[in-house]
């Protein structure tokens, strides 16, 4: 698979494999590109400012200030004091979700009866744990790839992504940001085609 930018601009390029997650700095300037290495596969993203990590991006503040349910090419990634953290610049899937928490502990032990289960809550916590992260609460993320479709009495039915292998989002950092992002770990339901498999990162150069 081809890369989506010329090779002597990616600073630094992150596998995710199944099941984990991981996490990196971005300056201000440079982008961060996110691609389903093998296509219906979700990742769960979170973002914090560098300099302060109380502030983050919060997924709640942007359906208000965007005044959408839907994230779009163009869009503003605004934390919880309604700041720009990062920007969506070019998106070849256009369908993502900014409502579902990440799946945690309890999500498969209370709907699944699984103990030991991997979930994306625990992942990107270990994940933020590399620059000094730990919240005592981890934002709702950005669920990459998710396709949640509305029926017609209004509710959510989860259904397979429509990512493809090698579709992918690109992401402009607004300030200098640390993200986190996991490979969703949901192999009991549609959401990653009901196998989990790896996404990889991109971190292009400012011009």
């Amino acid at each position: 698979m081809r890369n989506v930018f010329n090779r002597e601009k990616i600073r630094e390029e992150i596998i995710i494999p199944p099941y984990e997650g991981r996490s990196a700095f971005l300056r201000k300037g440079e982008e961060l590109i996110i691609i389903d290495l093998e296509g219906k596969q979700v990742g769960d993203f979170v973002c914090f400012n560098h300099s302060d990590p109380t502030e983050h991006v919060s997924p709640v503040h942007m359906r208000a200030s965007l005044s959408s349910i839907r994230l779009k090419k163009g869009d503003i990634l605004y934390s919880n004091r309604r700041r720009p953290l990062m920007q969506l610049v070019e998106d070849t899937v256009g369908v993502h979700d900014i409502f579902f928490p990440a799946c945690d502990y309890y999500r498969y032990k209370i709907d699944f009866d699984k103990e030991d289960h991997p979930n994306c809550h625990d992942n990107l916590e270990t994940a933020l744990k590399k620059y000094n992260i730990q919240p005592v609460v981890i934002p709702d993320p950005i669920n990459l790839f998710m396709n949640n479709v509305l029926d017609d009495s209004g509710d959510y039915v989860i259904e397979e992504p429509l990512s493809k292998p090698g579709d992918y989002v690109r992401l402009k950092a607004l300030d200098d940001v640390v993200i986190a992002c996991t490979t969703c770990s949901q192999d009991m339901a549609p959401v990653n085609g009901w196998k989990v498999t790896s996404l990889k990162m991109q971190i292009v150069e400012a011009e």
